[in-house]
């Protein structure tokens, strides 16, 4: 009899346990999904209507695990636009492009 109480007694403290989780989390909070971070990986790619919301999403989203994505994602921005003006004021990109054919 002691056992079955123990078990009940321990079922329902998972059962409260899980809710308990669920309440404490705020909605700032939540984790994003697996397709969540594809689409906004996805979209942040986009050139100029991407940037534009990538960087008003780290700035202003509500969301912590959001803006804290969008603000990494700003960052390899950041990176690919200095890289680009450092090749291109070393003239490495125009004989890059001269050996594609491109210029």
């Amino acid at each position: 009899m002691t056992k079955t109480t123990a078990k009940t007694t321990k079922s329902k403290n998972v059962a409260t346990t899980r809710i308990v989780r669920e309440a404490i989390i705020p909605e700032d909070y939540q984790p994003i999904s697996m397709w969540g971070y594809f689409g906004y990986q996805f979209l942040f790619a986009l050139p100029v209507i991407g940037w534009v919301l990538c960087i008003s999403f780290a700035l202003m989203a509500h969301n912590h695990n959001l803006r804290n994505f969008a603000r990494s994602q700003f960052c390899y921005l950041i990176i690919y636009i200095v890289i680009f003006c450092l090749l291109a004021g070393f003239g490495v990109l125009q004989t890059i492009l001269q050996s594609l054919g491109m210029i």
